[in-house]
């Protein structure tokens, strides 16, 4: 059978990112670098020349992820549309609390080349994955107030209730937004999911919120631009037909402006949408469930982050209806500046035809005369003829000249009748 050449990349797209597992206890330290196309293959590059270090294998400079053991740590690479990540699995965990993020998981690397890392740093999160507990264990007393700002402590069981979850999603000292969990009876794939998931809800948090600066430059904006419009559209209901050149021409250098700043952040916008779309997604895939009177992440991101993502998108529909609006303003001048030049064009094809008609008549007028003429001539001609052989015809020439002006002149009349008629009946070019 003759294979597709995209079966094998398409079937193995689903297996690209698996997800790790999780040993317990275990420090997990997730940073998301926001990097364009160059800076990702100079990350990939970086990447390699760590991996050649250690002796390990390299990935193909199109791959988009790398899992490696560095010794005891583990390194995922990842690349996406617009950002690296890099998550660095550190096994074991102080029993201090104090001590839980006191060294990041990525320390056993130089630190030269943690500062080398291509790309600005977005997203920085420490997740302290807690020893695991028994089937039947309590959950146990946590000194939280020592790691994270109790004030703003976000909380919610996960997992069908075998897993607790902190934050305060807040940065810290270290730069680092912090995580604690701590399961019951859990696997250490289903950990590792778990994990993952709480990672991309605070990058993709991050990304989504890259839209919101942007909304609140453009809003001001966008209000002069919606003013021009407005007076402009009160300038063409009340103009006459003079204005309506320089009103569109002020049109067009206003959509000009606005579809310059649809072009340059459109997808910014959209990108947002996607982004909290994936929030929405990942928080579901947590299953959280509400205990000991605090927020869950769901819940604080809908009172938070819900708010930002709807100015953005309203930014996004008002650019847009903006774009629309003077589009149709600016068919409905055209069309009438069209009628406008119509009815000039019929004016001056009506001038035309009357400078023709005239034409016409003093055409006629011409030709009546030069009939007159014309027989005046040829009746001259003819009495100069009898005059010169009168001595053989014995006729009078004068009296000959007359007798021959009205033959002549009928003569000469139906020569132009014929010539107009050739005229009228040959096709024109």
């Amino acid at each position: 059978m003759q294979e597709h050449p995209l079966r094998q990349p398409l079937h193995n797209e689903i297996h690209a990112r698996p997800f790790e597992r999780l040993p317990a206890p275990c420090l997990i330290s997730h940073m998301a670098f926001l990097a364009d196309a160059a800076q990702q293959a100079q990350a990939h590059l970086h990447l390699c020349r760590l991996l050649e270090e250690q002796h390990l294998a390299l990935p193909a400079a199109t791959s988009s992820f790398c899992s490696s053991q560095i010794g005891p740590l583990r390194l995922r690479w990842e690349r996406h549309g617009e950002f690296v990540s890099y998550t660095f699995i550190r096994p074991g965990l102080s029993q201090e609390p104090g001590e839980w993020f006191a060294e990041g998981a990525a320390q056993q690397l130089s630190r030269a080349w943690r500062e080398a890392i291509p790309g600005e740093l977005l997203c920085a999160i420490h997740v302290a994955v807690l020893p695991e507990l028994d089937a039947a264990a309590d959950w146990p007393s946590l000194e939280l107030e020592r790691v994270v700002d109790a004030d703003a402590l976000v909380g919610s069981e996960v997992a069908d209730r075998q897993a607790r979850v902190y934050t305060d999603l807040r940065i810290h000292a270290d730069g680092f937004a912090r995580f604690v969990v701590v399961g019951r009876d859990i696997s250490a794939r289903r950990r590792g999911r778990m994990a993952q998931r709480l990672l991309e809800i605070e990058t993709y948090r991050l990304l989504a919120l890259l839209a919101l600066p942007v909304a609140r430059a453009v809003g001001p904006q966008l209000a002069r631009f919606e003013a021009e419009l407005a007076h402009l559209m009160d300038a063409i209901r009340s103009s006459d037909a003079q204005r309506d050149r320089q009103s569109l021409d002020e049109l067009s250098q206003l959509a000009s402006a606005v579809e310059g700043l649809y072009a340059r952040h459109h997808a910014r916008f959209t990108a947002a949408a996607a982004y909290y779309d994936l929030v929405g997604r990942r928080i579901q895939d947590l299953h959280e469930q509400p205990f000991g009177g605090l927020q869950t992440m769901g819940q604080f991101m809908d009172r938070r982050l819900s708010p930002a993502m709807q100015t953005c998108a309203h930014t996004a529909r008002r650019l847009q209806g903006l774009s629309e609006r003077i589009s149709r303003c600016s068919n409905l001048l055209r069309t009438r500046v069209e009628v406008q030049m119509q009815q000039q064009n019929r004016e001056l094809l009506a001038s035309m035809s009357r400078r023709q008609y005239l034409q016409l008549r003093l055409q006629q007028t011409v030709e009546g005369l030069s009939v007159a003429a014309i027989t005046y001539y040829a009746s001259s001609l003819v009495g100069h003829l009898f005059g010169a052989a009168r001595p053989w015809l014995h006729v009078d020439p004068e009296l000959a000249q007359g007798l021959s002006i009205p033959l002549l002149g009928l003569l000469v009349w139906l020569g132009l009748r014929r010539a107009h008629r050739h005229l009228a009946g040959a096709e024109p070019g």
